[in-house]
């Protein structure tokens, strides 16, 4: 009889039901229980999930640590797929493999490498890779030189936190003064340089921005998946360009990733992305967690993240190379099913006569005039106070 696996999912996003989806579906057949966490009762990961529990908010990274040991000492979980607090996780590896859970994450040097836009293209650049040119700011002073030296250039210039995931944060700026045009239609990234400038000025303490030209389309995903051997068996790129998306094993691209993935030890589950400055591919970003449309390479005969758990598990997958690549297609979003909630009863209602105050005890009023109504305690209205109609 084939034992089963149980992976766990913690804080991801929802994207990842398909991932749930192909984990389940696995070509082998396996049977896969998944275990799935977060912080959001709505999030359809936790409905995805064969059991599901809301995360406790506020912990630290260490005591994060700590409560991801229960949980998989508790759910007998034999890989997690960290990724809130991926690299403290990560520094824990020993510990959760003597609960008998695999971590599917790079090493945490890897994973910190990237947390830090800077750092990584640093790093990056020093293997002779391409990087955009970049300006680190933090003041109103550094931003607006920044700007200055991308538009004496012929660049838009746009910023990003130097330390954050996606597209949170990314702004592109204009030097045009902010009008009813910016306030039209759909909310738009641009932003007037001069209201940047007076944020800053005001704020608290200083920013943390990447400032760098606007890179063009298309973009290029590539997934990667990477054995703690440092082999890559899988490198394949998702294109996007406007609304369009596709596939691509086109080596400008593939190339630079795998040099990547194996000279900071991207272990497992990555993804390495590209834009166009000019006409040169340049990085733009790398991500040390499956991407979110990770699941889309199933268009080209791929199920990348069943592959990720064999390895996890000590296997060898082999060499992932895609039978045929899928046609183009683009994104649309569908419903998927949350958790019920539990309504709360209605609470009976006191009737009217249950409303109407109780009269207040007669007391002798004073130089024997007629009994006076004791006084209202404070929050009581007395039967005579009168109210508005």
């Amino acid at each position: 009889m084939v034992s089963r696996v149980r992976v766990w999912l913690n804080r991801t996003y929802a994207e990842n039901v398909f991932f749930m989806d192909q984990l389940r579906d696995n070509p082998s057949g396996r049977p896969v229980e998944i275990h799935a966490t977060h912080g959001d009762p709505d999030s359809p990961i936790l409905a995805a999930a064969d059991t599901a529990e809301l995360e406790p908010q506020g912990l630290s990274p260490a005591a994060y640590v700590e409560y991801a040991l229960d949980q998989c000492a508790r759910h007998s979980i034999d890989v997690f797929v960290p990724v809130l607090h991926q690299a403290a996780v990560a520094a824990h590896r020993e510990e959760f493999a003597a609960v008998g859970t695999a971590l599917l994450a790079p090493p945490a040097e890897a994973v910190t490498t990237f947390q830090d836009k800077v750092t990584a293209y640093e790093a990056v650049r020093a293997l002779g890779l391409p990087v955009p040119p970049w300006w680190r700011v933090r003041t109103e002073d550094e931003l607006v030189a920044a700007v200055d030296a991308l538009d004496a250039d012929g660049h838009k210039a746009c910023f990003k936190p130097a330390a954050g995931a996606g597209g949170v944060g990314f702004r592109i700026i204009t030097r045009s003064p902010f009008s009813l045009m910016h306030l039209g239609g759909f909310p738009s990234p641009y932003v007037p340089l001069n209201l940047v400038v007076d944020a800053l000025r005001q704020a608290d303490s200083p920013v943390d921005w990447l400032v760098m030209p606007r890179l063009e389309e298309p973009e290029v995903s590539v997934d990667c998946l990477t054995g703690p051997d440092g082999r890559v068996r899988m490198a394949v790129g998702r294109t996007k360009n406007g609304r369009r998306r596709g596939f691509t094993l086109q080596p400008s691209f593939i190339e630079p990733a795998r040099l990547i993935a194996r000279a900071f030890d991207l272990h497992y589950l990555t993804n390495v992305q590209f834009r166009m400055f000019g006409d040169e591919p340049v990085l733009m970003d790398v991500n040390t967690r499956p991407a979110g449309g990770l699941h889309q390479l199933s268009q080209c005969g791929i199920n990348a993240p069943w592959a990720a758990v064999r390895l996890a598990l000590g296997e060898d997958p082999g060499e992932l190379v895609p039978p045929f690549l899928g046609q183009d297609y683009a994104v649309v979003a569908g419903p998927r099913p949350v958790r019920p909630v539990s309504v709360p009863q209605p609470q009976p209602q006191p009737s009217l006569d249950e409303r109407r105050p109780t009269p207040l005890p007669a007391v002798p009023a004073p130089d024997g005039g007629a009994p006076a109504r004791a006084k209202p305690r404070v929050g009581e209205e007395s039967a005579a106070t009168p109210t508005p109609a």
